[in-house]
């Protein structure tokens, strides 16, 4: 049996997809295929879009504003591999996330806060250490969610607890064997208080085999607000578990499906702004269950996505949410694609949550994308 271990960036996952335009990943996996000696490859993607939000808390926001990284983040990065024998390569990727419509880097001025780790691959899989995605996120965005986690209509404004990436963390992800995959990553909190406080770990298993995906995915982090002396800390902690899947039927159209539950105080959606710890309450519900239904028709160049997601709060407060959205990609060439966006959240009993994209929380009920991507 051979096998042989890939993975990507989620910008160029998102790429790969009928939902935007294949061939903007070509030539910028994350990991290349084998080969004699070391190569290293520079890839990155610029996107920008015109965002106009409604409906807005606390009093008026910007009506209209030009946003960066609104279907995918924008981003450059440095990938490579270096052949070691017996099957077993040296790999990298340093990825520096950009707010295009500044200048500035991305994740809170970090120089490579989209990813930066170091690993080993073989035909069984990569162990890779340093800042990576969630398991969490990964399902949701790869497989759950028909706007990839972007644009307007991204999963992420009701489901998951805010957060993409994992500081300190070693993960594995395993090749695909008989169809089979699966991943787990555990990340060390570094607090001084004690080796609990901070830290996050999870896993997936997954299956694909033909027009079908499943996947199914828990994610733990412990968020102890570091209290000094006798002072008791605050527990922001979440626990969320995720069933994906999606169905391709015929060439044209995909269906999506979701269901997840979570608990603790910092298992929904929160501003990813602020660092995991900082001293902010997460979110108003510490228990709920979230469903998702969508899907996507390509037409020629075009692909159009629908989805509904409803949040259920299962606390006292029963702050419910709806979150519908509609959306279009139209590939302009191999590289370079138009989209628009339309989502609208209904919220109950004060609930908070606003329509995002994939680089910014929102600060509306209601939104609309019209943008541009490019990737090289």
């Amino acid at each position: 049996m051979k096998t042989r271990f890939m993975t990507r960036p989620l910008w160029a996952l998102a790429c790969a997809t009928p939902l935007t335009f294949a061939p903007c990943a070509l030539a910028q996996n994350q990991t290349p295929a084998p080969a004699a000696g070391s190569s290293v490859q520079v890839y990155g993607t610029l996107d920008a879009g015109a965002v106009s939000e409604h409906d807005c808390r606390g009093g008026s926001c910007v009506s209209t504003k030009i946003s960066p990284g609104v279907s995918t983040g924008s981003v450059i990065g440095f990938t490579g591999r270096e052949a070691l024998g017996k099957d077993t390569s040296a790999i990298f990727t340093l990825e520096a996330g950009i707010r295009n419509d500044t200048g500035q880097s991305d994740q809170n001025g970090r120089l490579f806060g989209s990813q930066a780790y170091v690993g080993l691959a073989n035909r069984w899989g990569a162990v890779t250490v340093g800042r990576q995605y969630d398991v969490g996120y990964e399902t949701l965005a790869e497989v759950a969610d028909p706007f990839r986690g972007g644009m307007a209509g991204a999963a992420t404004n009701l489901m998951g607890n805010g957060n993409k990436r994992s500081d300190n963390t070693v993960k594995y992800r395993s090749a695909s064997i008989h169809g089979f995959v699966a991943s787990a990553i555990y990340s060390f909190g570094e607090s001084a208080f004690s080796t609990s406080r901070n830290r996050a770990y999870g896993a997936m298993i997954g299956y694909q085999g033909g027009p079908f995906t499943l996947r199914a995915a828990h994610q733990r982090k412990n968020n102890f607000l570091q209290g000094a002396g006798a002072t008791t800390p605050v527990d922001l902690s979440s626990r969320n578990s995720l069933v994906a899947a999606n169905l391709h039927v015929g060439q044209a159209t995909t269906l999506y499906a979701a269901y997840a539950v979570n608990r603790g105080v910092g298992s929904s959606p929160w501003d990813q702004d602020n660092p995991y710890g900082a001293l902010v309450l997460a979110s108003p519900s510490t228990r709920s269950n979230d469903a998702l239904a969508g899907v996507s028709y390509a037409s020629g160049a075009a692909t159009y996505m629908v989805s509904y997601i409803r949040k259920d709060d299962r606390t006292l407060a029963n702050q419910d949410a709806n979150q519908v959205a509609v959306g279009m990609t139209y590939s302009m060439s191999r590289r370079t694609a138009f989209y628009a966006a339309y989502a609208r959240i209904k919220d109950h009993n004060g609930a908070p949550y606003t329509v995002g994209n994939f680089s910014e929380k929102g600060q509306g009920r209601s939104a609309v994308n019209i943008g541009l991507r490019h990737a090289f």
